[in-house]
């Protein structure tokens, strides 16, 4: 039988603003990734999707961004590097220290938004979230774009690496994700959705907006909680794993 992590960014409510659905996200995914305070989140918002992950024993991993609560992180910082890996540690430290105190471990770290993508095509922002992560717990992985070159930095400096691919959005024939200010970025059929999973794990392929088949290997697929269709999305693919003999299991 195959297995699929399902992975879904959480917890970044913050103050009196709700981002996404996460109380009934939760029962159709074996991670998340929960927001740390810069891009979303806050330390209530942080406590209280923790202590929802172990109820659900979900894997729990950081979901640290760029400093830009206004633009949720989507917008691109050029911090210097020392700047850079100072806002990472200091964002996954937090969510470490929380998880623990809860009786939790922290596995991984997912960077966030337009950081994420920086790191896909800049290999010293990439080398900069390598090295905060490695600094601060050597055991931590760190989640990214299946087969980018961030995938291949990962891998040359010894950082565990889960390569991630998406339910919810739409590649390019380079493999690339869509640009999220472009049309078409975004997918929220849910049946559409559920048919770019199963390719994925049974085919490890996906087409591309242009209809091109792009080989795509992956260790995770992500669902974005801000999504308005993500409950549908995943309740979707959740019917389409069952039907492929698709098993919901985390990586580690």
């Amino acid at each position: 039988m195959k297995q699929i992590d399902i992975n879904c960014d959480m917890g970044e409510s913050f103050g009196h603003f709700t981002v996404g659905n996460d109380q009934e996200i939760f029962p159709f995914i074996s991670s998340c990734n929960i927001a740390c305070g810069f891009h979303g989140g806050d330390p209530w918002h942080m406590e209280q999707t923790i202590r929802q992950a172990l109820h659900h024993d979900v894997q729990i991993g950081a979901h640290p961004g760029y400093p830009d609560l206004s633009g949720f992180g989507r917008r691109r910082m050029d911090l210097p590097s020392e700047q850079l890996k100072a806002c990472i540690k200091y964002q996954v430290a937090a969510l470490k220290g929380m998880v623990e105190s809860m009786g939790g471990r922290l596995h991984y770290v997912k960077p966030h938004g337009a950081l994420y993508n920086t790191m896909v095509d800049d290999p010293s922002v990439a080398s900069s979230v390598i090295n905060a992560v490695r600094d601060l717990d050597s055991d931590l992985k760190l989640m990214g774009l299946a087969g980018s070159l961030v995938q291949s930095l990962a891998e040359e400096m010894n950082m565990p690496f889960i390569a991630e691919a998406f339910g919810d959005r739409r590649y390019e024939a380079n493999g690339k994700l869509r640009v999220r200010n472009l049309e078409q970025s975004v997918l929220e059929e849910p049946t559409e959705a559920a048919a770019q999973v199963v390719s994925i794990v049974m085919k490890g392929q996906v087409t591309s907006l242009a209809g091109i088949v792009v080989p795509l290997e992956a260790d995770s697929i992500c669902v974005h909680g801000d999504n308005p269709q993500a409950v549908e999305i995943l309740k979707a693919i959740s019917e389409e794993l069952i039907k492929h003999q698709i098993s919901r299991k985390s990586f580690s």
